[in-house]
């Protein structure tokens, strides 16, 4: 939770849970703000990144040194709104110059109540992080800069931790709602709103689903009675260990054979689902620049990442679901750390990424995914019809 005041002064502090703090200048609002410092290594994409509910709850710093030249506009946001619980940037551009730019990042930071810094050393605070591991820290602006270390070190610390968290209902949808197939129609999708982007719906609708946004209170029974031909998990905040309703649902959904790709959270729900464990990564992955081996053809791909936990399976072994789901395998691999980055069940129609194909930002090396995902429902259908004749 953010608090913001009015405008004091330019002094501002970032304060970690070790102790170790970092003086800058305030960067949009003023006030406190405290979450999990993490670090985000695009070049750009900020836009993208601030609008994206997986960073909910997260102080989110920015390793390109220049942030803001191309400001900001109303096409490239993920969700109505910025998630992030503060923002950190070395360099803050003084001069916002594109044409499709209509303010400055900025002002949207402190439009939204989001209290950032700036002019701190952040190669410093990434080298930090990496060794020590992402933790909770606070930025100090305003009136709050005033605090004496001692307590502004003590309101960081009262801060919750983000292993244990379940934040689907902070970002979810409260309404269903529903984008209609473009082209040739090939089916209806179910996506359980975890903290959706805009990109994904829109790619799940151009490849010819009729797209059924739901809110992550709904219950299996009500996902089954919709007879959907697919299930669709989103990316979104917070740990999976904490998410055993979500679990259940899928568990659910797989056993009446209903086809499912996840992405990022969706991917851990179904790790989780199958039969296996999560756990906290030391500093996470996030950034669209990180390079992933795609098991199957051999090829590595530049990803976009948005991940602080990962699934617990054999890398290079086809395991057994401890659900009764057959045989899975490790469909991708983080080549950065050997992580996990996607599951493939080989008995059921089932599979998901660690990663965000919908690449925004990104490259767009992972976008084969979407057809995959439909090719995967069409010969579900397909065999489904067969069988019934």
């Amino acid at each position: 939770m953010t608090e913001t005041t009015t405008r004091t002064g330019d002094h501002a502090v970032l304060v970690l849970e070790d102790g170790t703090r970092y003086e800058g200048r305030a960067y949009g609002a003023r006030g406190r703000t405290v979450g999990e410092a993490v670090f985000a290594t695009g070049m750009t994409g900020y836009q993208e990144t601030l609008t994206d509910p997986s960073y909910a709850g997260q102080i989110v710093m920015m390793t390109a040194p220049h942030i803001g030249n191309t400001g900001m506009n109303d096409d490239d946001e993920e969700s109505n709104r910025i998630w992030v619980a503060g923002f950190i940037v070395r360099d803050p551009s003084r001069v916002v110059s594109n044409f499709r730019s209509q303010r400055s990042l900025d002002d949207d930071l402190e439009r939204s109540g989001v209290v950032g810094i700036s002019r701190i050393d952040t190669r410093a605070l990434t080298r930090h992080l990496r060794s020590a591991g992402a933790m909770r820290a606070g930025i100090f602006s305003g009136d709050d800069a005033l605090l004496s270390a001692g307590e502004q070190l003590a309101v960081v610390q009262s801060g919750a931790e983000m292993a244990g968290q379940n934040l689907s209902a902070t970002v979810s949808t409260a309404e269903a709602y529903t984008l209609p197939a473009e082209g040739e129609r090939v089916g209806s999708v179910a996506v359980l709103d975890l903290g959706v982007k805009a990109s994904t719906l829109h790619y799940l609708a151009e490849r010819g689903f009729d797209v059924h946004v739901l809110p992550q209170t709904i219950t299996a029974d009500e996902i089954l009675a919709m007879q959907p031909d697919a299930l669709f998990y989103s990316n979104g905040p917070g740990d999976p260990s904490a998410s055993d309703q979500h679990v259940e649902i899928l568990r659910t959904a797989l056993r009446a054979g209903v086809p499912y790709f996840g992405i990022c959270f969706g991917n851990q729900l179904l790790g989780r689902a199958l039969g296996f464990g999560t756990y906290k990564l030391p500093f996470g992955h996030r950034g669209i620049n990180q390079p992933v081996l795609d098991r199957s053809t051999g090829r590595v791909e530049i990803t976009a990442h948005n991940h602080g936990f990962a699934v617990d399976a054999p890398i290079d072994a086809v395991s057994e679901s401890a659900q009764g789901f057959g045989r899975v395998e490790v469909s991708h691999v983080g080549l950065n750390d050997n992580v996990v980055e996607g599951l493939n069940c080989l008995d059921i129609p089932a599979f998901s990424v660690q990663y965000h194909p919908e690449s925004a930002a990104g490259p767009h090396d992972a976008n084969y995914l979407f057809d995959r995902f439909r090719d995967m429902v069409i010969a579900t259908k397909t065999t489904s019809q067969e069988a019934g004749n």
